[in-house]
């Protein structure tokens, strides 16, 4: 019989958020229970904790799709990687243009069965 999966990882590219501002939201709930997580998330102002917790209930989701006990799952990785950089200019006075730097992020959250250990 084959082993049962114990770690469940999703993944969200290019998510059109600075990834020093999702950093600050995947911080909060790396090592918390997922239930925990989700309360945290939900009462998280920052627009960050929308797109972190979209990964976290689909990694959660893949976990129950695989029958693992979704009670007993913990965040054991919550990670924000930079993505690509769209680069636009803005127009200002004598015919100069300034930069204008539109990051992306790839949000990766890994769950697990027990804390990280």
């Amino acid at each position: 019989m084959a082993e049962q999966k114990t770690v469940f990882t999703s993944r969200h590219r290019f998510a059109r958020i600075s990834p020093s501002k999702a950093r600050l939201v995947t911080e909060l709930i790396a090592g918390r229970h997922v239930n925990e997580a989700l309360d945290l998330l939900k009462f998280t102002r920052k627009r960050a904790s929308v797109f972190v917790e979209k990964v976290l209930r689909a990694a959660m989701a893949d976990a129950d799709e695989q029958e693992a006990n979704v009670s007993k799952l913990y965040v054991r990785e919550a990670r924000v990687d930079g993505g690509p950089v769209i680069k636009r200019f803005q127009p200002k006075d004598r015919g100069r243009a300034h930069s204008i730097l539109k990051r992306t992020s790839h949000i990766v959250v890994t769950v697990g069965e027990g804390p990280r250990g």
